[in-house]
């Protein structure tokens, strides 16, 4: 069995013992700020390692309590995977501990444990009150049926009881994906004296190595892991789940902050506009309306923006998740599910959060039916999404398609191994049906050539693919035409492409002249007037002259002997047969004047015509016949 890896976070009121109970944990002092020391609260985020075993290895993060540092809460929360919340025995419930359980919960946070903390301080009777006063509190929160622990961290007092049920817990918990691409949104920089520049975070998803070649996004600086630490420990890989430091070679501090990803792949998307579904906190101060400015915090960023709505036009209390749109001053990286909060600027508020229905969001119509391409979005299946990502760019490769719509490459693979899913390229996807719509549109457009220019054997490839160019990739066309010819929808002549029932013909409305001209050119035999005359004299005009000459060529009725002279192919291969007969297998000139009394102007042509058909070769001023 493989190794797993989990983070939990502490949280609650400033000064409820979160710090102190980490450290009795853990053996960890977590403040390592001078002014955290002095002021003995946390600033920034805390982190120490808990336990770790062959199967198990689980890391703390001590997430700041004090309202002006929601933002490092927020972003030590948004990267955990199970909440201790703790609440002080003297003290119960505080304004603070309920917004940290509204975070919690607009986060997906699914498994807690309640620490009552300093519980040496209060008489037994009044623990038991501020217990209920709690479990109250909890009512309709994710924490409502999370299992009680009383402790104090000075003596130890319930301490061992508190970290068995959190290993317990964890034990039954599904871990994070470590197969799929790596990420890490960075929560601290930092410069280590003789190694440069370090950044820390948890690692959403992926696992990363040593000396790999990684990306700092949104940016997309390439840097190199040169080299990896969990906990204070040298490493070669860091897997989901995990708190890392990575060494990163080319890169400066200065150009690099909290809220930046590093990631390993291209699949992660850049981005400033993102479809969200929101659920809003129930006690707001302030009616949110149209446009209202937020703050968001997603993975370890913190952006301004605006919340947009295409339902209403302000918003106080609602119990049901909204289907809206944040329009980001800044670009973040995020993808599909993840969980974010918005808060109002000023006066500062928890107004919600939720998660990342489409990263990839356009700009829509305030109505119903925006609200309806929300909802199919919202509840789409991995196949419909896949659908709707090639349904809008008509064929996308693996990478993209991981991209937009934002599933793990084995899902990915999986669905797109049944219909209506096409590979082609080996590397390219579409749809089936999208593949069909070309081949019609193709027959659509062969159907009016064929009408327009009967005599033509079919559109030239590279025509007909210009044709559709701006609504599918050239790869797209060239797999279309192949499949519409394997099926028998098209055909292929040459470098034309026509459409399997088409076969080239002169109109009817000219069938009797052009017979006409065939047999006074045959007529003529080997001494001819310019072709032109021939389609003159039978009423031919001008404008069919050029594909009727190609038409004729074609079907082998006519045979040039230069542009302006031709034979009828009857009259040609009389000529190559009498020639043959009446000379040796070596010939000049004057030999063949001599059997076919042709003068210059016919017979340099035709022995010329004979050496391109590789009847004859040339060598000097003698011709060969070659079979």
């Amino acid at each position: 069995m493989s190794k797993r890896y989990f983070t939990i976070g502490m949280a609650g009121h400033i000064d409820h013992g979160k710090t102190t109970l980490t450290k009795a944990l853990t053996n960890v002092d977590t403040d390592r700020l001078k002014e955290e020391k002095e002021r003995q609260i946390s600033i920034e985020l805390g982190f120490a390692p808990l336990y770790e075993s062959d199967e198990l290895q689980i890391s703390v993060v001590d997430v700041p309590g004090h309202e002006r540092f929601i933002r490092q809460m927020i972003a030590g929360v948004a990267g955990i995977d199970l909440v201790v919340l703790v609440v002080a025995a003297d003290e119960g419930v505080m304004p603070q501990t309920r917004e940290h359980l509204d975070i919690l919960g607009f986060l997906g946070i699914k498994n807690g444990i309640v620490a009552i903390t300093k519980i040496d301080r209060v008489e037994e009777e009044f623990a038991e009150l501020v217990k209920d006063d709690i479990l109250g509190e909890l009512d309709g929160t994710v924490f409502e049926n999370s299992p009680f622990v009383v402790v104090d961290s000075l003596s130890k007092k319930g301490i061992d009881e508190l970290k068995n049920l959190i290993i317990d817990t964890l034990k039954e918990q599904e871990t994070r994906d470590s197969k799929g691409a790596f990420r890490l949104p960075i929560d601290q920089v930092f410069t280590v004296k003789g190694q440069g520049t370090v950044v820390r975070g948890t690692v959403y998803e992926g696992m990363v190595e040593e000396g790999q070649t990684l990306k700092v996004m949104p940016e997309g600086i390439e840097v190199r892991a040169r080299q990896l630490q969990v906990h204070h420990k040298q490493a070669t890989q860091a897997f989901a789940g995990q708190r890392a430091a990575i060494n990163i070679s080319g890169i400066s501090k200065e150009d690099l902050e909290r809220g930046d990803v590093l990631v390993s792949s291209e699949h992660f998307i850049v981005t400033n506009t993102i479809d969200v579904a929101i659920r809003i906190a129930g006690d707001l101060d302030y009616l949110v309306k149209q446009r209202t400015p937020i703050k968001c915090h997603i993975g370890t960023a913190e952006v301004m923006g605006r919340i947009v709505f295409f339902d209403r036009n302000e918003l106080k209390e609602e119990s049901g998740e909204i289907l809206c749109q944040l329009r980001l001053d800044e670009e973040i990286v995020t993808k599909r599910g993840d969980r974010f909060i918005i808060r109002r600027p000023s006066p500062a508020e928890t107004i919600g959060g939720g998660w990342v229905i489409d990263p990839r969001a356009n700009k829509y119509r305030f109505g119903k039916q925006t609200i309806v391409e929300l909802e199919k979005k919202k509840e789409g299946t991995p196949e419909e999404r896949i659908i709707a990502a090639l349904q809008e760019a008509k064929s996308l490769p693996l990478n993209e398609l991981i991209k937009r719509t934002a599933l793990d490459e084995n899902t990915l693979k999986t669905a797109l191994g049944n219909d209506p899913f096409v590979c082609y390229n080996g590397k390219e996807y579409s749809l089936s049906g999208i593949v069909e719509a070309i081949i019609d549109k193709m027959n659509s457009r062969l159907a009016s050539f064929h009408s327009n220019t009967p005599m033509r054997q079919g559109l030239n490839k590279a025509e007909l693919l210009q044709s559709l160019a701006e609504l599918y990739s050239r790869s797209l066309l060239d797999y279309a035409v192949e499949q519409g010819i394997n099926s028998g929808l098209l055909a292929r002549r040459g470098q034309f492409v026509a459409s399997a029932d088409f076969y080239p013909h002169v109109p009817k409305s000219w069938e009797k002249r052009t017979e006409n001209m065939l047999a006074a050119l045959k007529k003529d035999g080997m001494k001819v007037q310019y072709l032109k005359d021939y389609f003159k004299n039978a009423g031919l005009p001008d404008t069919l002259a050029i594909d009727l000459k190609h038409y004729l060529e074609e079907q082998n009725l006519i045979e040039p002997l230069d542009d302006q002279y031709y034979w009828h192919s009857d009259v040609f291969n009389i000529a190559v047969a009498q020639l043959r007969k009446g000379t040796s297998t070596e010939f000049e000139v004057p030999d063949a004047k001599g059997v076919l009394d042709l003068s210059r102007k016919y017979m340099i042509p035709f022995l010329e015509r004979l050496d391109a058909k590789g009847f004859t070769k040339r060598i000097e001023n003698k011709r060969i016949w070659q079979n």
